[in-house]
């Protein structure tokens, strides 16, 4: 064989060798990226696997958490129901209560494929099933208008087995879905994981696979940017949930706290609080009666014509006690109410009275008109109610001294001008106060039921939702405005109706008497009387005129110590106890320094908490007396002060 042959064949060799080798090559290339090919679609499927489960997971969790709120949410309506009696709020509870049920079929249907959640899922059931019959005899005790009966079963069923097993099955169905999505995430982690390290080995193959390498990097990178979005999602699914819970939680413990009081108990706690006034206020209509009487019994010969004006005196305290006593028994009644055609401002001018004693003399009620005539429909003890609650929650929040506005007026409002009222004529009846007033985000709460500002046991949260309801009613509104310290407005907007001859009611009288028998005259007098009611002032004053005495009178305790200054001959000081401005012991306590040769007389019919010995020993006429009762208490008053000459003063 020649050379040339020996190199032809060389070089035959050589490019079937190359050829060989790029067959391999093709072939190993080839095989490479079958490989890659292969473990890139597994790794996807493994990954798409992974995200539906994932996602079952989180639909499970979800649903799971839905449930649970729209429970709560129905047994929530079920207790409004059961409080307000309104039917809009029973449909409602029955709607989310059927609603739990299909949700309950769609959690059974999804867990189909995992065997260990179908038991709970069962559970949860027969619990819904069994605490649906539970809830449904306090809603149908609610129907039937047994709402005592109802708030007990309800109140009762808080805490009974079906509700935990409820709560407790969805816990346990979640936290087993939550370690299930946990090994799930895991899992695909991991097999993302090896399919990366074999698409690494892969890629060192080289130049002739660079494509399938590139491919493979971009897969690679895509998967990476998906898990990312994956954990970022589950993440914001997880918060979601987290809120859910906690939003669920504050729900349940709310309404575990709240109270529950009927609207007549309330009434008569209400009743309780006006005795101590109700008593100050007889005590005064007795002392005009019995004074007058006794006036006319001792110028019958002498004095015909002031005989008759005390008698006049006498009859229309008698009067105004009984007109008090007809609005009591009014007020506390038990029967149905009924609606009637009622002239707002006549209504408001008739419980001036009533709230000047229950709010105390330390706070000044002032009454406005400027309804011109206007009337509503409604019933006048509920209306008369509303009005009285208003006005004692402004006495709290004026911490029982301060002035109180009640105002009667007119508007017209377009639709949903205030709240959701219709377009037409209304009459309003405006409470306003001088106190602490609230913060935004409670005036927004203050007519849900069970919500108060004040301190437990002195509060139920139901005077203002009960007033709310009464409004709503009437097809009204209510408007409030009020900030931290400037105080609190409540503005009533009733529907007007057609106007009626109002019938006013009287006025009260007030004076004071009691028995006594009749002592040795003492002798002449110059005496300074301080009492606010200016009735009482001048039947103090004629009585101390009857029984020989000059008296100087004084309708506000801080002119008194100019008085004294004017009139040095004053022996001795008539002061009431309860005054708005100033009590009679805290004057005194001001006045012992500058004139302690003055001796000091107390009169009384009611003086709320104030101790007895906090009249530091001066004496104390008690309401009702009589003219023989004031003039041994006078005589008593002046020995008293002659025995002592350094007497303490006691300050309310």
């Amino acid at each position: 064989m020649t050379q040339d042959e020996v190199e032809t064949a060389a070089q035959g060799g050589g490019a079937r060798w190359r050829i060989a080798m790029l067959v391999v090559m093709g072939l190993l290339g080839a095989a490479v990226l079958i490989a890659l090919i292969v473990t890139l679609g597994h790794a996807n499927r493994q990954r798409d696997r992974a995200l539906e489960l994932q996602a079952h997971s989180y639909d499970v969790m979800i649903l799971a958490r839905t449930l649970s709120g729209t429970i709560a949410r129905s047994e929530a309506s079920l207790g409004r129901y059961v409080i307000s009696g309104d039917k809009q709020l029973g449909q409602l509870y029955f709607d989310e209560w059927l609603l739990a049920g299909t949700q309950i079929d769609r959690l059974d249907q999804i867990t189909n494929d995992n065997p260990e959640q179908q038991p709970r899922v069962d559970r949860l059931r027969a619990a819904y099933d069994a605490r649906g019959r539970e809830l449904s005899l306090t809603a149908l005790n609610t129907r039937y208008g047994k709402n005592g009966q109802a708030l007990a079963r309800y109140y009762q069923g808080r805490k009974a087995p079906t509700l935990i097993e409820i709560n407790t099955t969805l816990d346990t169905l979640i936290a087993r879905e939550r370690a299930l999505l946990d090994d799930r995430t895991a899992a695909a982690l991991g097999s993302v994981e090896r399919s990366s390290w074999v698409a690494g080995v892969l890629a060192i193959f080289g130049v002739l696979i660079v494509l399938g390498a590139i491919l493979l990097g971009w897969f690679t990178i895509r998967a990476v940017g998906e898990r990312a979005t994956a954990l970022a999602d589950a993440e914001l699914e997880r918060e979601r949930a987290d809120e859910l819970t906690t939003a669920v939680a504050a729900a349940t413990a709310e309404l575990r706290v709240q109270e529950a009081k009927l609207r007549q108990i309330q009434k008569m706690e209400a009743v309780g609080q006006l005795t101590g006034g109700i008593a100050h206020d007889f005590n005064n209509m007795l002392a005009v009666v019995l004074g007058g009487l006794e006036l006319a019994r001792r110028n019958l010969a002498s004095d015909p014509a002031s005989v008759r004006r005390h008698i006049d005196s006498a009859t229309e305290g008698a009067n105004r006690a009984a007109a008090l006593t007809r609005r009591l028994l009014a007020f506390s009644r038990e029967d149905s109410l009924k609606a009637e055609t009622i002239d707002a401002a006549a209504l408001v001018s008739g419980m001036s009275d009533l709230l000047d004693r229950t709010l105390g003399d330390a706070i000044t009620v002032i009454v406005r008109d400027d309804a011109a005539g206007g009337c509503v429909r409604a019933d006048r003890v509920q209306l008369e109610n509303a009005v009285l609650n208003l006005a004692v929650n402004a006495r709290d929040a004026m911490n029982g001294r301060g002035t109180l506005t009640v105002a009667t007026g007119t508007t017209t409002l377009a639709a949903e001008q205030v709240g959701r009222c219709a377009a037409g004529d209304y009459v309003t009846i405006i409470v306003g106060d001088d106190g602490c007033g609230m913060a935004p985000d409670v005036a927004e709460r203050v007519f849900e039921p069970f919500f108060t500002t004040k301190e437990v046991g002195k509060g139920t949260g139901l005077g203002l939702s009960q007033i709310f309801a009464l409004v709503q009613q009437l097809h009204g509104e209510v408007g409030i405005v009020s900030a931290p310290g400037k105080g609190t407005t409540v503005t009533l907007y009733l529907p007007r109706a057609a106007e009626l001859a109002a019938m006013p009611l009287p006025t009260v009288p007030i004076a004071m008497v009691e028995p006594s028998a009749a002592p040795t005259m003492p002798e002449t007098l110059q005496i300074l009387v301080v009492e606010d009611d200016p009735r009482v002032l001048a039947a103090t004053t004629g009585a101390l005129e009857e029984i020989g005495h000059h008296p100087i009178a004084c309708d506000d305790p801080l002119a008194a110590p100019a008085l004294l200054a004017a009139n040095p001959g004053i022996g001795l000081i008539i002061s009431d106890v309860l005054m708005p401005r100033q009590t009679g012991p805290e004057m005194i306590a001001a006045l012992s320094p500058l004139y302690p040769h003055v001796a000091v007389l107390f009169v009384t019919g009611f003086a709320g908490e104030v101790n007895v010995a906090q009249f530091g020993g001066h004496e104390v006429l008690r309401k009702p007396f009589t003219l023989n009762g004031l003039e041994r208490a006078v005589m008593t008053a002046m020995a008293t002060e002659r025995r002592e000459t350094n007497h303490p003063i006691a300050a309310e």
